[in-house]
């Protein structure tokens, strides 16, 4: 019976400390993001270390945006090319969720944690992406900023 309740507690706990993403947070998703590590659905995890490529985040105030790949220069600009994903969070049940289309697919990801820093996705296959935000690198004109 303790075993039963000291289960219980640590769910109740587990539960009530998972963030709650309100509309307000959805404007932090906007800018670079590089992955950080991949959790799998057992458990194991796979760590990244640099990054070629960044995901980039628009999402305007009707909650519609893009999702594009980029990839950092060392002067502090990103190259990219046209193609992007249409996105439109969508929220159901105290859940927010990413809703991705391309001409040729759609998907869903659930947005597990959002702050000014770490965003947390899972996707249908059970795997939690981790990322970071990022921002340019520049390590060409002496360090000057990058705009």
């Amino acid at each position: 019976m303790k075993n039963v309740f000291k289960i219980l507690l640590v769910s109740f706990l587990f539960v009530g400390c998972q963030q709650k993403i309100e509309p307000a947070d959805i404007a932090k998703l906007n800018g670079y993001w590089e992955i950080e590590k991949v959790v799998f659905d057992k458990g194991e995890d796979k760590d990244y270390g640099m990054n070629e490529s960044y995901d980039f985040f628009k999402i305007e105030t009707d909650n519609n945006g893009i999702r594009q790949k980029v990839m950092p220069q060392l002067d502090g600009t990103f190259m990219t090319n046209d193609l992007h994903e249409t996105v439109k969070v969508r929220f159901k049940d105290g859940k927010a969720f990413l809703d991705y289309s391309t001409p040729y697919t759609k998907w869903t990801e659930e947005l597990i944690a959002l702050t000014d820093d770490k965003l947390v996705l899972l996707n249908a296959e059970k795997k939690e992406y981790h990322y970071k935000k990022a921002g340019p690198i520049n390590i060409i004109d002496n360090g000057k900023k990058t705009k």
